[in-house]
């Protein structure tokens, strides 16, 4: 069903966005809401289902930028967060429930020796980058050219990069996202390419005794939601535990691809791994967990201690009761159930491309997935730059499922919760049809 109202200027969003203006940069507090001409404003959420304050209804495949494993206000994390709420929502005391949900992240997946609860993604990495340079005395670390992992400075870098800053592929460029980012932070940032075993330990060899860990995602979003290759993987694990160097995985958002997170696929053992998104229920949250001696750089009873860490929110009650809810609900059979949902997802996507025989592919994993507008699947993040046209071509896409009901990120990536079926699904399919056909039409 078409939502008219989307771009209508006299719409309650319209409005609502004229008086964001004036007392917010740009009109928001993040950048992925905004859409032209104006945001779309939340009224409320059921289920799969997303409605905003112009009436407009929503099958939500953005679920939070894939924070909602359950969808909207499942029934079982709002009556938990119920409870709590009656109990307070924060105390400059530890709790229970904090030790709880750590005993069961640290017995789902074996990697974790320790874990510590921080407010974000971005916070996880930051920490993860932090103790690692605690623990190796070195400051530089390596990551994945376009990879994103949140804003730190350090993380932040070639997240960015095109054509002409990038550099040449055997030694790509530290590239700035942020006007004023000190060229310190430049220096201490060694960019890698994607899946390029060799390319990657050849930069890896002329920094191997500054460098303090390899930051890494498995199935990184803007590099074009493509699984890690395993030798790539493999590789680097063998080349960081050689040269004492941490291994550290960015499992933000692709811990929901197996019961033990995106590292189980690889049977890989991280050294640290970052987390956020699904863990929360739904609430503000991040963690870093890994081995015993490198977590032991934030232990305060430790003489000296090497990273001193805390946080006025970090593993409030209120997170904590959400995310173990949602943790214990997304147990084996549910990944497998979600899983399963996403291959049909991708398939049913690819179909419609072929039906509207349109220039684009279908990419992802798991419960998730992303559209490009090339015919052929990227391999890497340069692979994965889009042209003028091929933006274009996706701005339009993304739109038309918009106005079809059908909620993407801005990317035209999608992740599945487990309150979804086989018939959203296959409605996704139905909208994109004639959404590729439109792209089509755009370039003919």
């Amino acid at each position: 069903m078409l939502n008219p109202e989307i771009a209508n200027n006299d719409s309650p969003s319209a409005a609502l966005y004229a008086r964001a203006r004036a007392v917010m940069p740009g009109g928001c507090s993040r950048n992925t809401v905004l859409r032209k001409p104006h945001p779309l404003y939340a009224a409320r959420g059921e289920g799969c289902y997303l409605i905003d304050i112009d009436g407009n209804r929503y099958v939500d495949f953005a679920n939070n930028m894939a924070a909602l494993i359950h969808g909207h206000a499942a029934p079982a994390i709002v009556a938990a967060v119920t409870e709590q709420l009656k109990l307070g929502t924060g105390y400059t005391m530890a709790t229970e429930v904090e030790v709880e949900y750590a005993e069961y992240m640290c017995a789902r997946v074996p990697s974790f020796d320790k874990i510590r609860f921080v407010n974000s993604g971005t916070e996880a990495v930051m920490c993860a980058l932090k103790s690692a340079r605690a623990f190796t005395g070195r400051s530089k670390i390596a990551k994945v050219e376009g990879s994103y992992h949140g804003v730190y400075d350090y993380a932040e870098i070639s997240q960015t990069s095109q054509p002409a800053n990038w550099g040449s592929a055997d030694h790509p460029a530290s590239v700035p996202v942020t006007h004023g980012t000190p060229s310190s932070a430049l220096n201490d940032v060694v960019v890698i390419p994607f899946n390029d075993l060799e390319r990657a330990i050849a930069i890896l060899d002329a920094h191997a005794d500054e460098l303090a860990c390899i930051l890494l995602d498995l199935v990184p979003h803007r590099v074009g939601m493509i699984l890690a290759n395993p030798k790539f993987v493999a590789g680097l694990r063998e080349w960081s535990t050689r040269n004492n160097v941490l291994l550290v995985l960015d499992e933000v958002i692709t811990l929901r691809c197996r019961f033990g997170g995106a590292q189980e696929i690889f049977k890989v053992k991280p050294d640290l791994t970052a987390m956020g998104k699904l863990i929360g229920g739904g609430f503000p949250v991040g963690a870093l967990a890994g081995r015993d001696d490198v977590m032991s750089v934030m232990d305060p009873l430790s003489e000296p201690v090497r990273f001193p860490h805390s946080g006025t929110f970090s593993a409030n009650p209120i997170t904590m009761v959400a995310g173990l809810t949602a943790m214990r609900a997304f147990d084996r059979a549910a990944v497998a159930r979600l899983n399963e949902l996403g291959d049909r997802a991708r398939a049913r996507l690819t179909e419609a491309i072929r039906i509207a025989d349109a220039p684009a592919c279908v990419t992802g994993v798991a419960s998730l997935f992303r559209i490009h507008m090339k015919q052929t699947p990227p391999l890497s993040y340069r692979d994965t730059y889009e042209s003028k046209v091929e933006k274009s071509m996706r701005n339009v896409f993304v739109e038309h499922m918009l106005r079809g009901g059908m909620l993407l990120t801005e990317t035209g990536a999608g992740m599945l919760s487990t309150a979804m079926t086989d018939a959203e699904i296959d409605a996704l399919a139905d909208v994109a049809v004639e959404g590729f056909r439109k792209v089509k039409c755009k370039i003919g």
